[in-house]
This record gives structure tokens, sequence and C-alpha cells, in this order.
């Protein structure tokens, strides 16, 4: 019962999420009006693309944390159980590369370059709350298993074993 309940709750919680941060996508498409690009209508299938990808990767993570970490992705609801399985063995934080792959195919789908500037600024606050509150906290959390962890596989840029 307590996995269906966190599978719920995660589900809402990414449905809030990806909702508020396209949202805040959204409203960059504003200042377009003073850039003078012009995107194919093509631009469309990398955006599908993209948001396919995205949202599988999301998705993945978002239920390892369910099913191994016996939590959600929320900061406030956060796995119990450690999780190094799954993509989170190749890469440290493969639920931010989907999100941001989903607002880039996102922004390929509104055709805007506006858009495809606003995953830029979240990855920035992303990275600065994963260096400033995420790794500490998860340091304090899981103690030598986390830190040994961190010093196997990269924040970013995914290792391939």
């Amino acid at each position: 019962m307590k996995l269906f309940i966190n599978g719920l709750k995660t589900i809402l919680f990414g449905l809030f999420f990806i909702y508020l941060w396209a949202w805040a996508s959204f409203q960059f498409k504003y200042f377009d009006k003073y850039v003078y690009i012009n995107f194919p209508k093509w631009f469309i299938i990398p955006g599908y693309i993209l948001i396919t990808a995205g949202g599988l990767i999301a998705f993945a993570t978002a239920m390892t944390f369910v099913i191994i970490g016996k939590g959600t992705p929320a900061p406030f609801d956060s796995p119990r159980e450690f999780v190094s399985t799954g993509l989170y063995k190749y890469v440290r934080n493969p639920m931010y590369i989907g999100g941001f792959l989903l607002f880039e195919g996102y922004a390929f789908l509104n055709l805007s370059f506006s858009m495809m500037i606003f995953p830029l600024f979240w990855l920035i606050i992303v990275h600065l709350f994963i260096v400033f509150y995420e790794e500490k906290t998860l340091e304090k959390k899981f103690g030598q298993s986390y830190k040994n962890y961190k010093n196997k596989v990269n924040r970013w840029i995914p290792k391939l074993y």
C-alpha cells in the first residue's frame, strides 16, 4: 500500500512541477518578438524526440525513487533508502537531465528561441540547489555510502562502464 501511495504522490508532484516549469518556460516566449529567428516547421520533430526521451528518463528515475528508495522525488518526501541503481548508476542527476530535455523539447515544439534559453537558466538554478542543498543533505542522510557514490559517479556527465 505504501508503494502505491508513494507512486501516486510522485505522479501528482511530477505533474505539478512539470506544469509549473512549463508555465515558467512559456513566459519566455514573450521575448521572441525581440529575437528574429524563424525555425523551420520540422523543428517540432526533435521537440517530440526530446520530450519523449526526457519524459522517459524522468519517469524511470522517479519510479526508481518510489520502488528502490521507498519515497518520492520531492525534497520534502525524499527516498528513505539510498538509490544508486538504474540510471543513477551512470550519473547522479538523471531526473534533472530528463527535465532539461523535456523543457528543450517543449521549446522546439513552440519553435521559440527564447524558450530554448529558459532551460539553461533552469539548469543553473538546479545546479546551485544540488551543490548547496541536495548534496549536503544526502551526505548527512546517507553518510559514507553517498560520499563513495559521489566520488564514483559524475554529477552531470554520464559514465558508461
